[in-house]
């Protein structure tokens, strides 16, 4: 999922709220990138330590992870934590406005060279109905892992401005988990009624579980 298909002070129904978001997603994106690479590597690591660590990720049967692009959080060590642990990996797809599925990838080396360029530019799985997780399928085990360019203290999350995670989320008897760098993490986010926030936050410093957490 691109950084454009993927707050601090905004709130539901105000004028200009598009706008505002708008001007916050840039800041955060100017903030993520200002960190530099070797801050953003150690800040990961720690992060997938932290998530793995999780008793939501302990007995996950299905995780459903995103493949990080950019200046996302890294989560290539995850899925390979997540297939060492024996557990089924799955990445999205994006099927329409506000839609995505998730697909199975295997637990091979090179697994990305089976990956298709979207016309977001974004590697992600080929639609094989065979392998579509269907989300009636899933149960209250399976952990979704959630990118964001930023989250607060609740558990809500500044996306891209597609609505495709808030509208995963809507419908997700799982664990959810977002995976945040501290200089990401914001003391407050205005909810707007579409917005579904995170069971627990998960940045270097430790794990901020919130009254979502299942």
């Amino acid at each position: 999922m691109s950084e454009d298909a993927r707050g601090e002070g905004v709130r539901a129904g105000t004028p200009g709220v598009r706008e505002a978001k708008r001007e916050l997603r840039a800041r955060m994106l100017v903030a993520r990138s200002r960190l530099g690479a070797e801050a953003r590597a150690r800040a990961d690591g720690r992060i997938r330590q932290n998530l793995v660590s999780l008793p939501e990720f302990a007995r996950a049967d299905v995780v459903l992870a995103y493949l990080a692009i950019g200046d996302e959080v890294e989560t290539r060590g995850v899925i390979r934590d997540a297939w060492a642990a024996g557990k089924a990996v799955a990445l999205p797809r994006v099927e329409g406005p506000h839609r995505m599925g998730f697909y199975l990838v295997d637990a091979r080396d090179g697994f990305e060279e089976s990956l298709e360029r979207s016309s977001f530019g974004v590697l992600e799985p080929a639609g094989d109905p065979d392998r579509r997780v269907c989300p009636d399928a899933l149960d209250a085990h399976a952990l979704a892992v959630v990118p964001g360019l930023a989250f607060d203290r609740t558990g809500l999350r500044l996306g891209y401005g597609g609505g495709f995670y808030d509208a995963f989320l809507a419908g997700f008897c799982g664990a959810a988990a977002g995976l945040c760098r501290e200089a990401s993490l914001l003391d407050a986010l205005e909810a707007e009624p579409h917005d579904r926030a995170v069971g627990v936050v998960v940045t270097e410093g430790g794990c901020l579980r919130t009254s979502c957490a299942v």
